[in-house]
């Protein structure tokens, strides 16, 4: 369902309030990344794929999600042990 919304000067640049149902509906929050493109004389914003560095993933590692050490088996070839 369309929303009205209005374009504000924003520096030497233009931005656009998301109504918050519509940011949720879309899956995007404060801070997120956006690409923006043009198709067909239309604005078409989409949540951009998200970036993870080491330490957000490490940080979400629990006792529920890490997994059990695997034995692979012996060196095999030049592999150091």
């Amino acid at each position: 369902m369309p929303t009205t919304t209005q374009i504000s000067k924003w520096g030497n640049s233009l931005g656009v309030r998301i109504p918050k149902g519509l940011a949720r509906e879309a899956r995007v929050d404060d801070g997120d990344t956006v690409e923006v493109s043009v198709a067909d004389g239309a604005i078409v914003i989409r949540p951009g794929s998200p970036r993870y560095s080491l330490d957000d993933l490490v940080r979400r590692i629990t006792t529920r999600n890490r997994h059990r050490e695997t034995d692979w088996g012996g060196a095999v070839g030049d592999e150091a042990w």
